[in-house]
């Protein structure tokens, strides 16, 4: 499904700058079309940044229960 969606998205680009070449998009247009863009790309980075962090807590969580039961496990308690 991805890949359908990177392909129109793709294939609208491509128009849109055929019509930028002719000069048929306003500047202001491409400007709001870039910031949102933007705050989009910012949005998914701050959500990629948060999963990673709380996957990186569970994963030393984890560890340290490893390091534990490993210890606790070759000494008999």
């Amino acid at each position: 499904m991805n890949n359908f969606i990177k392909k129109i998205i793709d294939w609208s680009l491509e128009k849109e700058n055929n019509l930028a070449k002719k000069c048929a998009i306003p500047m202001e247009e491409l400007d709001h079309q870039i910031q949102k863009v933007q705050k989009q790309k910012e949005k998914v980075q701050k959500e990629y940044d948060d999963a990673l962090q709380e996957l990186e807590h569970v994963l030393k969580k984890l560890e340290n229960m490893k390091s534990t039961e490993i210890l606790r496990c070759k000494s008999g308690v």
